[in-house]
């Protein structure tokens, strides 16, 4: 029996050397991951600051000098356009290539290559969306610009020029997690990128919502309801500024269409917690004199951020602030001349259209009269583990059939046998807008330059050194006839395409305003006289009403001025509505835990603070209060448009008597007050469910604190955020959603910037520089953003140097 204990540990350590390199499900191979010279180990820095370093690269016009300062920020200096560019593309494939090229693949729907078969109908929904048949007209169209594709090439040399020489051990921790490799980086990835934020800012359409509405409840409830200029709405052009242009038309239908009740799965409709704010004031009202801008864009916050800050300067260019990781170029900033942001319109830039084919080959579709071919696409899915899956996708001249009347796989808010037709699928060229931006000497000059932006649809805010401040409501939007879009509509008819398109010097704009500022929070870009339809469905109007409030009351102001506007907390929604609501509670029904609440929201300040339970018990009780008034109008399972929350506070000031207020319940009417009652206590067991008896769970920064998910869910590298806000504050963080990036410039002779976003330089979780900036970001505070004049001054306050040869 001697050989009995060898063998065993000859077993085991055959289990252990099987076992550790095998993939059991979603597990990777243990061992990989956990290999001291290879694995997860060799991504922990160690050093807070790297050492210098010089390295030589082929291929090169000349020599790169890259200064980092103590936050890891990279201040750019090259001899020529193309060094910048692939310097760029090198410096921020080293901090965020796993986030540069996980963002492709699902924007590409091939996250089933990562991640297996669970990811097939995400993969097929992003395919029948046409995000890649998009990536790709934009992408023929901007390399068609020699300009345009010899900086986008350049970026790409940059990024495969760190690609080849990551080792194995260095490789971002996700990749061994999800184990899997890097692939090269190509200028498609580029593009797929600018159209995945495109989805994000302009991927939804209320057609088919608005038209289950109409047809179950009627023309005269979505007149009520929906109307295209609601009349609380605080538009971005003042309300007084007058339209000097003669308006384009189009001809609409004699009849129009009406189409029936449609069925469908999982809504996907306008998300109004992805917004932004900017404003600009004019130097008139500053204490330096000179113009103010103020920026904060808000999107879904993640682990890597989605924002990377860089200065960039070389022979014509001398920029400062984020790109979007895998996209070259400054995004949102300041050069030495101007400064400019984005806030997204919301505008009304998809349509869906009901497709009549001629038979059950779906061959063939009927437009203006004839039978027209459809065009077929062939997606290949590769499936981890799996076979490959090839799904058909269908083109009519509207655009891709997402659903076809044989039930395949459908885009959650796109009926069977319908197309999608939507501005980011036709060709432009947002890489000519962002390099002459960034270069941008007066406002004559970036006039023009915007002009060739296209989508997503965003409200440019501008200030300058020579004094101007601006707001244009940019983007490629249709001409549309009275009604046009807000339905699903007729494919078959022409009259329904997009005829024509809003000329740039028509679109909403307005510079230098007596009121001595411009500001846009999402709200409708203008108000009934501007004599283009751009959309029913805009932000609510309560942060852009703040923000017009504060800074009419702001006599002189100056950048610590902007950072409280920033940081505003205040709910003009629930100062509209709670006292309205307070004296239909029936207090006598109120013991305990709902006596406490309803005197802490009773003598609430109306601000949403993250140590006071105030709006915590509030917006539960609004959230209880909205459905009680709803849903019985729409019941369950229907796929349909509710009021706004605007909407119904109207309805509750100014119709306190409404039927839909006090409903008839069989042979009786239950009362508003019975409602509103009822709501209250069903929020406080709701919390106390939840919760237990009020205490520091109530609290607001823990009820709704923000969440910073990581990117691929990885629970160990996200964050929570103990923090205040709200959707309808200035400061609109809510749960996974808020600020991404603060932005505030003076446009002094020596620029004044300040900024900071939820995150850290560092893509890998196991760098210091990963999350650095959150705990700042929570509080409230900002980084001075240094413009550097000169490579001498770069140098000087550098914490440590890269030398590109």
């Amino acid at each position: 029996m001697k050989w009995l204990r060898p063998a065993l540990l000859l077993l085991l350590t055959l289990i252990l050397v099987i076992g550790l390199n095998t993939k059991w499900g979603d597990v990777p191979p243990l061992g990989k991951v956990l290999n001291p010279f290879r694995g997860v180990w060799q991504n922990a820095e160690s050093r807070v600051i790297p050492k210098d370093q010089r390295i030589n690269i082929k291929g090169r016009d000349g020599e790169i000098r890259i200064y980092y300062n103590e936050r890891g920020v990279p201040h750019i200096f090259a001899d020529s356009d193309r060094d910048l560019y692939f310097a760029q593309g090198y410096v921020t494939a080293r901090d965020r290539l796993w986030q540069m090229e996980f963002q492709t693949h699902a924007a590409a729907g091939r996250l089933s290559e990562i991640v297996g078969k669970q990811a097939l109908g995400y993969d097929r929904n992003q395919r029948r969306l046409g995000m890649v048949y998009g990536a790709e007209r934009r992408l023929a169209y901007f390399m068609a610009d020699s300009l345009s594709a010899m900086n986008i090439d350049a970026y790409t040399d940059g990024v495969n020029a760190w690609i080849d020489k990551l080792k194995l051990s260095k490789r971002p921790v996700e990749y061994k997690l999800l184990n899997y490799r890097p692939e090269q980086w190509t200028p498609l990835k580029s593009a797929l990128l600018l159209m995945n934020m495109s989805y994000t800012l302009s991927g939804f359409a209320s057609d088919f919502h608005l038209s289950n509405t109409h047809a179950l409840l009627g023309g005269e409830f979505v007149e009520k309801f929906f109307p295209p200029h609601p009349g609380d709405i605080d538009p971005i052009i003042p309300p007084d500024h007058a339209w000097d242009f003669e308006p384009l038309t189009v001809q609409a239908p004699e009849t129009p269409f009406e189409p029936g009740l449609l069925q469908s799965s999982l809504i996907r409709e306008p998300d109004h917690d992805i917004g932004s704010n900017n404003w600009a004031v004019h130097g008139d009202r500053t204490v330096s004199g000179r113009p103010l801008l103020a920026n904060d864009m808000h999107l879904e916050l993640n682990l890597p951020s989605i924002w990377y800050e860089v200065q960039l300067s070389a022979p014509g260019v001398n920029v400062y602030g984020v790109s979007l990781p895998g996209v070259p170029m400054v995004i949102v900033g300041f050069n030495d001349h101007l400064g400019w942001g984005y806030t997204n319109v919301g505008s009304d830039v998809m349509d869906i259209y009901e497709i009549r084919f001629r038979d059950d080959t779906l061959s063939e579709y009927y437009h203006n009269d004839q039978w027209k071919p459809v065009e077929k696409r062939a997606e290949e899915i590769h499936v981890r583990g799996g076979k490959t899956v090839v799904d058909t996708v269908r083109y009519t001249h509207h655009g891709p059939v997402v659903n076809d009347s044989r039930g395949d796989v459908t885009m959650n808010y796109i009926p069977g046998g319908h197309a999608l037709r939507w501005t980011a699928h036709d060709p432009s060229n947002e890489f000519y807008m962002f390099y002459h931006l960034n270069r941008a000497r007066d406002y004559d000059e970036y006039t023009e330059i915007i002009s060739h932006f296209r989508n997503p649809a965003q409200n440019f805010t501008y200030a300058d050194k020579a004094g101007n401040i601006s707001l244009r409501s940019n983007g490629k939007f249709p001409v549309r006839w009275p009604g046009q879009g807000h339905f699903v509509s007729d494919g078959s008819d022409p009259l329904y395409d997009w005829q024509e398109y809003i000329p740039h010097d028509h679109k909403p704009y307005v510079k230098n305003p007596p009121r001595g500022f411009v500001s846009s929070a999402n709200q409708h870009p203008a108000n009934s006289t501007y004599p283009y339809e751009m959309g029913r469905f805009f932000a609510p109007y309560e942060r852009g009403a703040r923000i017009n409030q504060f800074l009419h009351e702001q006599d002189i102001a100056s950048p610590e001025t902007m950072m409280r506007l920033q940081l505003d907390n205040k709910s003009l929604h629930a100062e509209t509505v709670l006292p309205a609501l307070l004296p239909h509670i029936d207090v006598h029904s109120l013991a305990g835990t709902s006596f406490y609440a309803y005197n802490k929201i009773d003598g609430w300040n109306y601000i949403n603070d993250a140590d006071d339970v105030a709006p915590t018990i509030f917006h539960t009780f609004w959230d209880n209060l909205f459905a009680s008034i709803w849903q019985p109008v729409y019941g369950d399972g229907r796929y349909m448009r509710r009021p706004s929350r605007n909407r119904t506070v109207q309805l509750i000031l100014e119709e306190p008597g409404s039927p839909y207020l006090n409903p008839t319940r069989g042979d009786s009417v239950t009362t508003f007050e019975t409602i509103v009652t009822a709501a209250f206590h069903k929020a406080v067991d709701e919390l106390e469910y939840r919760y237990g008896d009020p205490g520091p769970e109530w609290l607001w920064g823990s009820h709704q604190g923000a969440v910073v998910n990581h990117l691929a869910r990885i629970p160990g590298f996200s964050r929570k955020i103990f923090t205040g806000g709200g959707a309808e504050s200035v400061n609109a963080t809510r749960n996974t959603n808020g600020p991404s990036w603060r932005m505030i410039v003076s446009m002094e002779d020596d620029l004044v910037a300040y900024g900071i976003y939820p995150g850290g330089q560092s893509g890998n979780p196991g760098s210091v520089r990963y999350d650095n900036f959150i705990d700042d970001w929570g509080a409230g505070r900002y980084y001075p953003l240094r413009l550097f004049q000169t490579e001498e001054d770069a140098k000087a306050e550098s914490a440590y140097t890269l030398i590109i040869r």
